[in-house]
C-alpha cells in the first residue's frame, strides 16, 4: 500500500481528535460553571463532568491507589498498542477497509482522552443520556470504532479464503 494512503488514514484520525478537543474546549466554557442543556427532554442532555475514571465511569467505586497515574499508564499502553495493531493491519491490507476506519476511530478517541489525562489529570465529559453515564465525543469514536473493527474482523472470518495453487 502507499505511504500516501497511510497518511490520509493519520490524518484522518488526527482530525477526529481535533474534533473531541474542540468539543471538549466548548463544553468546558459553555457548561463548566453548571450549566445543563436539554436537546431531548428525558433522552440527551448536554452537562459538563470532570471524568478521572475509564470511560462511562466503570471503575467509579473502585478504590484504587494511585489511580490517576495508573490510568494514564494504562491510556498510553493502550494507545501505543492500538497503533500498533493498525500499523500491523496496514501491512496486510492492500486498500483501506473497515478496520481502517476502526482503528483512525480508536486511536482518534484514545488520544483524545489521554490528552485530557496528561494536561488536566481527568477527562472532559458532556454528553448524558438517560440512564447511561456522562461520556464524551472520544468515548463515542472508540465505541465506534471498536464496533467497526469487530465488524470487520467478522467480515474477514465469513469471506473464504482464497487459494492460490501453484504453476504446472
Amino acid at each position: 500500500m502507499g505511504s500516501w494512503r497511510s497518511l490520509v488514514l493519520v490524518a484522518v484520525s488526527a482530525g477526529l481528535f481535533g474534533c473531541d478537543h474542540a468539543t471538549k474546549v466548548v463544553a468546558e466554557h459553555e457548561l463548566g460553571t453548571g450549566r445543563v442543556v436539554t436537546l431531548v427532554p428525558r433522552v440527551l442532555e448536554l452537562r459538563y463532568a470532570q471524568n478521572d475514571d475509564v470511560a462511562f465511569s466503570a471503575l467509579r467505586g473502585w478504590e484504587i491507589p494511585h489511580k490517576e497515574a495508573v490510568l494514564l499508564a494504562l491510556s498510553l499502553v493502550v494507545l501505543a498498542l492500538t497503533a500498533l495493531a493498525w500499523i500491523r493491519h496496514r501491512r496486510r491490507t492492500a486498500s483501506w477497509d473497515l478496520g481502517d476506519i476502526g482503528f483512525a476511530l480508536v486511536l482518534a478517541g484514545a488520544l483524545g482522552n489521554v490528552a485530557d489525562r496528561l494536561a488536566r489529570g481527568y477527562v472532559i465529559d458532556f454528553i448524558h443520556l438517560t440512564h447511561w453515564p456522562v461520556f464524551n465525543v472520544a468515548d463515542a469514536f472508540i465505541v465506534l470504532g471498536l464496533i467497526a473493527l469487530g465488524l470487520s474482523r467478522s467480515k474477514a472470518r465469513a469471506s473464504p479464503t482464497s487459494v492460490v495453487s501453484p504453476r504446472a
